[in-house]
């Protein structure tokens, strides 16, 4: 994998910094977010398939990212398929920072050190390479705008900053309520993108715990497909709980 091209997981990121405070938004469904996003620059690169609810790997030959080849290589030892909600939902610690680490170091971001409180050392990370930033935002608002189709990466990546809760971030207020919708609704352009989106959505709610439906009952991943749901996500089977209202929004340390 070429290192031209940013990862799914870098653009996550990088969608997520608030440029004005340094913070990232929406910080713990943002480590799932991270997760589920490895999953899907793994499945564009072609190691990893989707298999049902479940994860496979289908080429364990190392991408040359040595993040996301550390994650193909965890899953290459689960020896079967993995479901994503209990991929997604397993410990990640560090995930967020190993990212902001590797963002400073091919400088899109610096680091500014600071105190909380006057006492306990803080990190904030303020992007260097804005034009960066500004792209993949237009690719979003794009996408939002023009209803048409975005390429694969895109919708997973609208997918993924809906699952985690940015939409609020991106386009807050009243006035972005629409463009909220339609950054939901672009889940269903990309089945791997709504697939781990969906497992990011489900892990925040406790989805990952229950026992699954039988598959008479059930629509996607396990959830039962009802018409309330589909009207309120815009995606079959999906709640309209999200989990992600309460998610404190604080600095990377």
């Amino acid at each position: 994998m070429g290192r031209s091209r940013r990862t799914i997981p870098e653009e996550l990121l990088l969608l997520a910094l608030d440029p004005a405070t340094g913070t990232t938004a929406q910080p713990q469904s943002l480590d799932l977010g991270l997760a589920g996003a490895q999953l899907v620059e793994l499945a564009l690169a072609g190691r990893i398939a989707p298999d049902g609810d479940r994860i496979a790997v289908v080429m364990a030959r190392p991408t040359g990212d040595p993040t996301l080849d550390s994650a193909l290589e965890l899953l290459r030892r689960r020896g079967s398929p993995v479901r994503a909600v209990h991929w997604i939902g397993g410990p990640r610690l560090g995930l967020r920072q190993t990212y902001l680490t590797h963002l400073e170091r091919c400088g899109m971001v610096h680091a500014v050190a600071g105190q909380m409180c006057g006492v306990l050392p803080t990190t904030r990370y303020q992007a260097t390479e804005t034009a960066i930033s500004r792209e993949i935002r237009a690719r979003l608002d794009n996408a939002i705008r023009t209803g048409v189709p975005p390429d694969p990466r895109t919708a997973a990546l609208a997918a993924l900053a809906h699952a985690v809760g940015l939409g609020k971030h991106l386009y807050p207020g009243n006035e972005g309520r629409s463009s909220r919708s339609r950054l939901r609704d672009l889940i269903r352009h990309d089945p791997m993108g709504g697939l781990v989106a969906h497992a990011v959505m489900d892990v925040q709610n406790g989805v990952a715990a229950q026992p699954r439906r039988s598959s008479g009952q059930s629509g996607p991943a396990g959830r039962k497909s009802t018409g309330r749901a589909t009207e309120a996500t815009g995606v079959p089977g999906q709640s309209r709980r999200h989990g992600h209202g309460s998610m404190a929004r604080v600095g990377a340390r």
